[in-house]
């Protein structure tokens, strides 16, 4: 009879992981690297989304404060004359010009982003015309000069405020006694237009032309490019008349007809020109894209884009616009304020470098005794780092991406990548810091490990060579900022050693002072034994052979002094040239002029005013 015997072997033992093991044991630790890493990835990823959106905010204020008549493409053609009565009249109606509207759009394609809502196409008059009407308003006995739009898109635009719109038929031709048109509400009120109004405007070879004015209409949006362009459609001036010594001036103001009744102006003096107006979205433009918005301004303007809309349209079109000198001038004060936005950007991230390698140091030397346990038994460094490099990614990752997300959430509309490599490297920085800091102190096995004083420990040579070096950067960026500035020309931007300059300088500060003051602390030592109690004498003592880990605590604090120094030396440069500039220009903090003699109580009424000290009446001529 067999026997059977059953051996059971012994239940392994399950090793916790490491990574669990530690965040269950130091869950405060973890708690606060999550928290420094996710606030200095929120800051690094914050910066270049909020240098971005500055500059954004920056070039549309360039854009609307130059005003739409220079920030519009225009593009202008002549009738065509050579061509057949027929065929000259319909192609200055508005299903032609929105035809041709249409083929520009085509041609000019999607290099520039352009608000269709404000662009426009239309007639209008080369030469203003004098009114001899006697109800018209003489200012000084001069008659007033009216010019002659027909805009498409007046009803779109503008509110009936008295009348109706004016309506043209579709047989309009240059040979038409009388059209109906319309005037804004400004217009009729400083030049006594009224509904039923009739204005004749002189004829070429033929009777003058009639215009009867059939409504009154206020603009919707006043400042938008639709009614800018040509200001005169909205609001009369007063004009001082060109070259009479004693100024005398007249109205100058605009008549609105329907676009199909554009025909009649060939009949007149009026020298009337078909034009397109693109009008570029304000909105949709980025200061990152000044560089290709100008090329494509270039190209429309005398480029490629300019043939393709010459042959949907016509051979005799021409493009004028001074974007280019807008975008132009944005991109010079861009490059400017560039250096000095470098120097911030490189002063804050030394800061938070400092501060996360600051915490990693802090955190290798609390665990000094359990990592050369490790070693000691037969621990590598190969896996002491790569337990440490995953203990630290599994709480440093997730709070950069938090980081991140908060951080695209509070400054929206910028570019991307440009956060989340900044919030890359802050992740980097404080996955690597504590397993670059335990493998740099446990190369070696050992239990004990020696003292290390500042003052007796002879520097390395790779030290001291380095050091040198730091000094000679800092000493030719500190000659390179003072003697050019933080840009050699007006078109320079600067180069990064001169925005390194404060950095460097409280690099060398903080490297002469860790090297310096143990010395002043060893003085004060020996004199400190002669005194009741062993708390002075020691805590000298400990300090003078203090470690050269404090250099990490000097640096942020003396990156962030200089930084901030910097800062505040340039924005007190910047307030006191500003006020000096606007002295010159000037001549006082504000001034009021005029062409004509100014009310004799002005001055005494201006004195009054709340906030003005002195006023001062003066003649120029």
């Amino acid at each position: 009879m067999s026997e059977v015997v059953t051996v059971r072997s012994p239940r392994s033992k399950v090793i916790a992981p490491w990574v669990r093991t530690r965040l269950r044991t130091a869950p405060g630790t973890a708690l606060a690297l999550a928290l420094l890493v996710a606030v200095t990835a929120f800051l690094a990823a914050a910066l270049p989304r909020s240098v971005d959106r500055y500059g954004d905010t920056g070039l549309r204020q360039a854009v609307e404060s130059a005003g739409a008549g220079r920030t519009v493409v225009q593009f202008n053609a002549p009738p065509d004359y050579g061509a057949p009565a027929p065929e000259r009249d319909a192609g200055l109606r508005g299903a032609a010009l929105e035809k041709d509207h249409a083929g520009i759009l085509r041609a000019t394609g999607r290099s520039l982003p352009l608000d269709r809502a404000q662009s426009a196409s239309g007639v209008r008059s080369t030469e203003p015309q004098e009114m001899a009407e006697p109800w018209l308003p003489r200012p000084d006995g001069l008659p007033p000069r009216l010019d002659v739009v027909a805009q498409s898109g007046l009803a779109e635009h503008s509110r009936l405020a008295a009348g109706r719109m004016p309506r043209a038929p579709g047989d309009v031709t240059a040979r038409t006694p009388r059209v109906e048109g319309a005037v804004s509400t400004d217009t009729a009120r400083r030049l006594n237009i009224e509904v039923g109004s009739v204005l004749r405007f002189p004829g070429v070879q033929r009777d003058p032309l009639e215009i009867r004015v059939t409504g009154i209409v206020e603009p919707r949006d006043p400042r938008g490019s639709y009614w800018s362009v040509a200001p005169l459609m909205r609001t009369p001036v007063l004009t001082v008349l060109y070259g009479d010594p004693e100024l005398r001036q007249y109205w100058k103001g605009a008549l609105l007809l329907p676009p199909d009744a554009s025909p009649a102006l060939l009949g007149t003096a009026t020298e009337p020109y078909r034009y397109w107006n693109l009008a570029p979205a304000v909105d949709s433009l980025h200061g990152h894209d000044v560089p290709r918005l100008r090329t494509a301004v270039a190209a429309t303007e005398s480029g490629p884009a300019l043939q393709r809309v010459r042959e949907a349209t016509s051979p005799l079109v021409s493009a004028t616009s001074d974007l280019d000198e807008v975008l132009a001038h944005y991109e010079r004060l861009r490059t400017a304020i560039g250096p000095l936005v470098a120097v911030a950007a490189f002063g804050t991230g030394t800061v938070a470098a400092v501060v996360l390698l600051m915490a990693g140091g802090l955190a290798a030397g609390r665990r000094r005794a359990e990592l050369t346990l490790l070693r000691a038994r037969g621990g590598s460094l190969t896996g002491l780092g790569g337990r440490l490099l995953a203990e630290t990614a599994v709480v440093a990752l997730p709070a950069a991406a938090l980081g991140l997300a908060a951080a695209c959430l509070a400054v929206p509309g910028a570019r991307l990548p440009y956060a989340v490599a900044a919030a890359g490297g802050v992740a980097l920085l404080g996955c690597l810091a504590l397993p670059l800091r335990a493998v740099a102190a446990h190369r070696a096995v050992g239990v004990h490990t020696a003292r290390e004083d500042v003052t007796a420990a002879r520097p390395s040579r790779r030290r001291t060579v380095a050091e040198l070096t730091l000094l000679t950067l800092a000493v030719g960026a500190v000659v390179a900022l003072r003697t050019r500035g933080t840009s050699d020309g007006s078109d320079a931007t600067g180069d990064q050693l001169v925005s390194l300059a404060p950095v460097l300088v409280a690099v060398i500060a903080a490297l002469v002072l860790v090297r310096l003051y143990p010395l002043p602390l060893r003085g004060l030592a020996r004199p400190a034994r002669r005194l009741r109690g062993a708390v002075g004498p020691l805590s000298l003592a400990r300090a003078g052979r203090g470690s050269g880990s404090s250099v990490l605590p000097l640096l942020a604090l003396l990156t962030a002094l200089t930084t901030a120094a910097f800062g505040g030396s340039v924005l007190s440069g910047v307030a006191d040239a500003r006020d000096r500039t606007a002295l010159m220009t000037v001549g006082a903090d504000a001034r009021v002029e005029s062409l004509h003699v100014l009310p004799p109580d002005l001055a005494d009424r201006v004195r009054r005013t709340a906030g003005v000290d002195d006023v001062t009446v003066a003649g120029i001529s």
